[in-house]
């Protein structure tokens, strides 16, 4: 047998490189996924995760068909790492009986306030919402949906119109009491909250979330804080639902924590877990991703989640079914 020539060497080097360099994305979402480590770029990297997720088989066949066994073997490892933190999100979770009242939540992001009045408004009563969470909410968006019905559909509300893109609000079917507002610390977003009343239920805290948007090195400090001064849920306490634009996915280290603390994504456990709530709606050509969630205490039902189109808004509404366990 003759010995392989340069060329045949480097040749086999080369397809050696090509799947470690196929492999090299995966592992490295990978690394940052499980170990927290979303810093700096990272963050804005991770939030595509699931894709690449859907991606890391293909760096696995490769490999295989070129018999590069090492390489194959780190592809598969990511593979099923990557597989499994986002495959979970369209499973849904066993339901448990509960006989309390429904609750039916939708959050929008208006971009400021320049979403269609009359399409949210048409989900509204399409839907029958009880509590709709607006961020980026301005006064014009406030007299144009009242104007398009809203008022008569959900009475009850505080109010934070704010010009550009820092207001928010909380309409409701149901009386709200102890409304408040609270500023983000990182970015100025405010939070517009209240307690809810619903007739055989215990009340409800409701808070329409906006911390900071990662989309620059220089304020993903400021997402980080933001996040980390959202309210705790209190699983020996008042029940609570955090609904809005979290800009953030799943995959972020900040939002597992809120989550750790006591609350279900909806999404997530009603098996839509994956679908975009943010990206291309605009028009901007960025694959979407999931970053509008309804949070709820681990003690509330959730039946279905779905996501709407909002004409005007780079965001979709996430329209969530609960159930409130009664007192």
């Amino acid at each position: 047998m003759t010995a392989p020539t340069a060329v045949h060497r480097h040749a086999s080097h080369g397809l050696t490189v090509l799947c470690w360099l196929a492999a090299a994305p995966g592992l490295g979402v990978t690394v940052v996924r499980l170990t927290g480590a979303d810093h700096g770029p990272l963050v804005q990297l991770l939030a595509f995760t699931p894709y690449v997720a859907a991606s890391t088989p293909l760096a696995v066949l490769l490999a295989l068909a070129l018999r590069r066994w090492w390489p194959a073997g780190v592809a598969t490892l990511t593979a099923l790492a990557l597989i499994g933190v986002v495959v979970p999100r369209v499973v849904p979770d066993r339901a448990w009986e509960t006989t309390g009242p429904l609750l039916r939540v939708l959050t929008a992001n208006l971009l400021k306030g320049g979403a269609d009045p009359a399409h949210l408004v048409g989900l509204v009563r399409t839907h029958r919402v009880d509590v709709l969470a607006v961020q980026e909410f301005t006064a014009t968006a406030a007299a144009e949906l009242d104007r398009a019905g809203l008022a008569t559909l959900l009475p009850h509300r505080h109010l934070n119109p704010e010009t550009g893109t820092t207001g928010s609000g909380i309409y409701a079917r149901f009386p709200l009491r102890d409304g408040g507002m609270r500023r983000n610390p990182g970015f100025g977003f405010s939070q517009a909250y209240a307690t809810l009343t619903v007739d055989g239920a215990p009340p409800v805290l409701v808070e329409s979330v906006h911390p900071a948007a990662p989309y620059a090195v220089s304020v993903v400090d400021d997402w980080r804080t933001d996040l980390a001064a959202q309210p705790p849920a209190t699983p020996d306490g008042p029940l609570r639902i955090l609904a809005g634009d979290f800009n953030a996915t799943l995959d972020h280290a900040p939002l597992r924590a809120l989550l750790d603390t006591g609350y279900v994504d909806a999404a997530d456990a009603a098996g839509a877990g994956l679908v975009g709530t943010w990206g291309p709606y605009d028009g901007d050509p960025i694959p979407p991703v999931t970053i509008d969630h309804v949070l709820v205490d681990r003690r509330i039902l959730v039946r279905t989640v779905s996501v709407h189109g909002l004409p005007g808004s780079d965001h979709r509404a996430v329209l969530a079914e609960l159930r409130i366990p009664v007192e």
